[in-house]
């Protein structure tokens, strides 16, 4: 199963998108390193000419700080990388996860899916209804519907009502519920001791 960022779990991933610094970091990190390598420079060609001593300390104080932020620079970077990295880890194990579930219910969610069309097709629902019922009963709010659908979020809202209307329902909730309420157990009760 693809993951959001179009990878199969797993896979390798392409050239550049793992741990490589994008553009803008690379730049700062060589200018970074410019500064030191130019500080230092100076700073040698300086004691070689025998500036003063205040001069020498100056640049040496800059030298130094320029030499701080590169490594809190890349300190930085590493951090985010090991973040990334523990980000798409997880992102893995929860595809992985809702990938097993779905073959696991695979049987059940077809099921669901062709009672759930069953009941639109009973309210005669428009194939746009339909459409809209069901990304209503996902979550998705009236302007995500709407964007997704290329429509404006007045026709979804108008839409849903029609929905609503034909399904003797009151709103997003008495929908939603229509479907789970039969899918869910009774209140669990506390295991025995």
């Amino acid at each position: 199963m693809p993951s959001p960022s179009g990878t199969t779990p797993g896979a390798t991933r392409p050239h550049g998108s793992d741990d490589a610094l994008p553009s803008e970091r690379l730049r700062s990190a060589l200018l970074f390193l410019g500064i030191v390598l130019l500080i230092a420079i100076d700073l040698v060609e300086d004691w070689r000419r025998g500036s003063r001593s205040l001069h020498l300390e100056l640049e040496a104080v800059a030298l130094v700080l320029a030499a701080l932020g590169l490594w809190l620079f890349r300190s930085r970077v590493l951090r985010e990388r090991a973040r990334a990295r523990e980000l798409r880890a997880r992102l893995a194990e929860a595809s992985a996860a809702a990938e097993s579930w779905r073959r696991d219910n695979e049987a059940l969610t077809a099921g669901l899916g062709r009672a759930i069309d069953s009941q639109f097709a009973s309210w005669k629902l428009t194939a746009a209804e339909r459409e809209v019922a069901l990304l209503l009963l996902k979550g998705l709010s009236l302007r995500e519907i709407a964007t997704l659908r290329e429509t404006s979020e007045r026709t979804v809202r108008q839409q849903s009502l029609a929905i609503y209307r034909k399904a003797a329902l009151t709103g997003r909730a008495e929908l939603s519920a229509f479907f789970l309420e039969d899918l869910l157990s009774s209140p669990v009760s506390a295991p025995p001791p």
